[in-house]
């Protein structure tokens, strides 16, 4: 991991061009499938408003109704039986609310991790299009972070916030609505304070919608920088780099601070001006109605509708903050979505249906910054049908790049690359791909079952077809001592196998998808003498006939190859056989009697 992995990171340009109304508009489609769902829980959603609203109608009736008559009357005389039937009233009025927010409650759940499923295959399904260039910029914590915790900031967005911030809404009107049905001044005048509401959440809003957005991408940080060290956690404990990851971790979570600790300060005094503006209007309510002759019912009504309407604005501010954070995800999953992939296939794909003739490199050159850092120079060479070539030099001479432009993860700035004349640019990337196989250096194992690793659950690769790769490159001798054989479970990472068996495996996934050019990275780089012996052979077999492209810093694993491409800085400076190249004695010869020079002097030749 680099060590400045987020030193220089901001906000995407993409995620600030795409507006609140902008994002909300474009999850709409997301809420389509489930119209009729979605008006169930509206039509709750108002049911529960208005019950709420019949108590307080109802305790005005009972003090000025019932309570002031009784209080009026001699003490054996009162009789306060309808005060019980009304007490019995709101308690079953409330008991039915409860039953309907419940209801409310399961079914907009369910809806929501409907939604988030469809969003997340969605997203996941868009960054698997894009190109290797966009993963080799973006670390795996902060692509995490996109997929969990702002899908998850999203359904909280359509199951907690809209719901209540929608409530909230309709209970307010209905609150002034009651007012103003009882007097019509007193509702004025809680009226004007609305205003200076409006006021302070516009500035609220205001002052803290990019920095929660800010937020959101400390915190993407810190899941990013754990994850990342966790992956390492091997690395960072040998060389002891824990005093490292400490404060690495130490300075993400004290810059999310900063951001929270503002957003909190921010939230607090809005709060408390809020409710200190409830009390002002409660005791407007108290000197204006002793003044207006209102009766005792009304001003309780209207001090319980002033406590009533401070849940729904506080509620609705508070939810502000959710809002703004649910949004701030949507902006962030949208500005990903919006990326578009560097490689693409063209409109009308040129059908190849296999390799007949030749891979070509016409004069290649690349960079892998668009500039004039050439990785590849004026790369050129042909690779003819069922021959074996071998790419030979030293470490960060352009090889790998070879293999990543032939299977286009990247495409040159100048010059083409030819499979039977085509250019692959013209070819869709799907039908370029499976015709090769590659075995990599570093060895990736997937979750679920040996079987399921060597055939990628490919449905062309039948299960006996997978055996017989296993067996053609001995991988079977250790699959068949597995508890489960192919069908034991691979651990994370494909911890409960041998550097040296997931080598095998990796041989054994390469052959059964039967390729048409077998492209193997430093192969035999991970496995003992003894089992390389075994594998080399079980590769002379492999490769029989198959067009191969090997890269070898080893050069006694490409000493029988047809012709080995000598790379330095980027150039081809050599090519020919091993015994050509040898007798030639310029730069492979010298790097051959580097690797087989004993300690005494004397060079061993294979």
């Amino acid at each position: 991991m680099s060590p400045e992995l987020y030193d220089d990171e901001a906000v995407l340009p993409k995620e600030r061009e795409i507006r609140l109304g902008t994002a909300f508009k474009r999850l709409l489609p997301f809420l389509a499938n489930h119209k009729w769902g979605l008006s169930v829980c509206l039509g709750l959603l108002i049911s529960t408003t208005g019950l709420s609203l019949v108590w307080p109608v109802l305790i005005q009736r009972a003090i000025d109704n019932k309570l002031v008559e009784q209080l009026g009357l001699p003490v054996d005389t009162r009789d306060f039986t309808p005060l019980l039937y009304i007490a019995g009233a709101i308690v079953a009025i409330q008991l039915l609310t409860i039953v309907f927010q419940y209801i409310q409650r399961v079914k907009l759940e369910i809806i929501g991790q409907d939604i988030m499923l469809d969003l997340k295959r969605k997203l996941f399904d868009h960054i698997l299009s894009l190109d290797t260039s966009f993963f080799d910029e973006q670390p795996v914590g902060r692509l995490m972070a996109r997929i969990e915790s702002d899908c998850e900031s999203l359904r909280l967005l359509f199951t907690n916030t809209v719901v209540l911030v929608v409530g909230d809404l309709l209970l307010i009107l209905g609150i002034y609505g009651i007012m103003m049905w009882y007097d019509w001044r007193l509702a004025l005048i809680i009226f004007a304070a609305l205003p200076a509401f409006a006021i302070m959440i516009y500035f609220f809003h205001k002052l803290t919608t990019h920095r929660f957005l800010e937020l959101r991408k400390k915190a993407a940080e810190v899941t990013a920088t754990i994850t990342e060290f966790l992956h390492g956690m091997s690395i960072v404990q040998i060389f002891h780099r824990g005093d490292y990851a400490r404060s690495k971790v130490r300075q993400v979570n004290f810059e999310k601070f900063i951001e929270d600790r503002f957003v909190g300060v921010a939230v607090t005094l809005f709060f408390n001006v809020l409710h200190y503006m409830e009390f002002v209007k409660i005791g407007l309510v108290l000197l204006l109605g002793s003044l207006w002759g209102i009766t005792a019912g009304t001003i309780v009504t209207f001090i319980l509708l002033i406590w009533k309407e401070f849940e729904p604005i506080a509620r609705t501010s508070e939810q502000l903050g959710s809002f703004q954070k649910g949004m701030a995800g949507a902006r962030r999953i949208f500005g990903l979505l919006d990326l578009k992939p560097r490689l693409t296939d063209p409109e009308e794909p040129v059908a190849w249906d296999g390799l007949r003739h030749s891979i070509k490199f016409e004069h290649v050159w690349f960079s892998y910054t668009d500039d004039d850092n050439w990785v590849l120079k004026d790369v050129d060479f042909e690779i003819p049908v069922g021959k074996r070539f071998a790419l030979a030099g030293v470490t960060g001479g352009g090889k790998s790049t070879v293999i990543g432009l032939l299977l286009r993860l990247y495409d040159p700035q100048k010059g083409r690359i030819l499979v039977d004349g085509i250019d692959i640019r013209t070819i869709s990337q799907a039908d370029l791909r499976k015709r090769f196989a590659l075995v990599l250096q570093d060895i990736i194992l997937f979750p679920g079952s040996v079987a399921d690793n060597i055939g990628l659950e490919v449905e062309s690769v039948s299960r006996e077809s997978i055996a017989s790769a296993a067996e053609t490159v001995a991988a079977d001798r250790f699959i068949a001592k597995l508890p489960g054989g192919f069908d034991t479970e691979v651990s994370e990472k494909g911890s409960n196998f041998s550097r040296g068996e997931r080598q095998l495996l990796s041989f054994a996934r390469a052959l059964a998808v039967n390729p048409d050019v077998l492209i193997l990275d430093e192969a035999t780089s991970s496995v003992d003498p003894e089992t390389e012996r075994t594998v080399q052979q079980s590769l002379k077999k492999l490769m029989a006939g198959r067009t191969s492209l090997i890269i070898a810093h080893r050069l006694s694993t490409i000493l029988d190859v047809d012709r080995i491409l000598v790379i330095k800085r980027g150039e081809i400076v050599e090519q020919g056989s091993h015994t050509e190249l040898i007798l030639q004695n310029g730069y492979y010869s010298r790097l051959f009697h580097l690797q087989f020079k004993s300690k005494n002097g004397v060079t061993t030749h294979a």
